[in-house]
């Protein structure tokens, strides 16, 4: 049970520590931002296929690789009807235009809470899953301590567009706040279904692997690619990416 408070309350404050520290850097230039984004899409595939989809193999039988491959795809196709009601998270956090036809008459920073929240709510489940990874006990909780160290360089560069959007300085806290409140909620959303059976454990592990896999890919990864820094942003996501292979190596 410590395990779980943790992961749920080292992944807030991360949350709400990376957004602190956003105030400082309000005008975040978009080279600092893609690169700092490319590092945490890094940790964020390495915690999506390393900490999450093969230990989903590792937990399941032969017969039933099939089914974690589909429960994958289910993690992703789950995040990607979301997209729908939200906006792309990189279009935001990229300060550019989008329109939504399915939304228009949303407030913007709503849409942009929105977006981050259902960014953030996938990383607390599957933070809340791979702690009933009981394979290698000293790595249950190596996939919320990737999310927890992401959190920091995130919340930096999701600060300016609620700033520049015209959101005070106490509603922008209080917003992040709400989302590493939200984390919480994931945390404890996933632990409760990855523990109601170990013959369902592997798939919950997969669908939280492909949710984050699908974030990784569509969201930042793109963000990073679009304003001619991408070689800068691809160094830093192999980077993120070893970082999780060091962690995993010395816990």
């Amino acid at each position: 049970m410590n395990e779980i408070w943790i992961s749920a309350i080292g992944l807030c404050c991360t949350s709400i520590i990376g957004s602190i520290i956003g105030f400082l850097f309000k005008k975040l230039p978009h080279k600092w931002n893609d690169t700092i984004l490319g590092y945490c899409a890094g940790l964020m595939l390495a915690a999506s296929t390393l900490g999450l989809i093969v230990p989903a193999f590792e937990h399941s039988s032969s017969n039933t690789y099939i089914i974690v491959v589909i429960s994958v795809i289910v993690g992703a196709l789950f995040l990607n009807l979301l997209d729908y009601i939200t906006p792309h998270m990189h279009y935001i956090t990229g300060l550019d235009k989008e329109e939504h036809k399915n939304n228009r008459s949303l407030n913007n920073v709503l849409l942009f809470v929105m977006a981050i929240a259902i960014h953030k709510l996938p990383e607390g489940i599957a933070a809340g899953v791979s702690i009933n990874n009981t394979i290698d006990d000293e790595s249950s909780l190596l996939v919320s301590l990737s999310i927890a160290l992401q959190n920091i360089p995130e919340g930096i560069v999701i600060i300016a567009p609620l700033i520049l959007a015209g959101v005070s300085n106490l509603r922008t806290l209080l917003i992040a706040i709400s989302i590493g409140i939200l984390e919480i909620i994931g945390v404890f959303i996933g632990y409760g279904l990855g523990n109601i059976s170990e013959y369902l454990l592997p798939f919950m592990l997969a669908i939280a692997g492909g949710a984050m896999l699908y974030v990784t890919s569509d969201e930042m990864i793109p963000e990073t690619h679009s304003h001619g820094y991408q070689k800068q942003a691809t160094y830093a996501l192999l980077l993120g990416f070893m970082t999780f292979i060091i962690m995993e190596k010395l816990y």
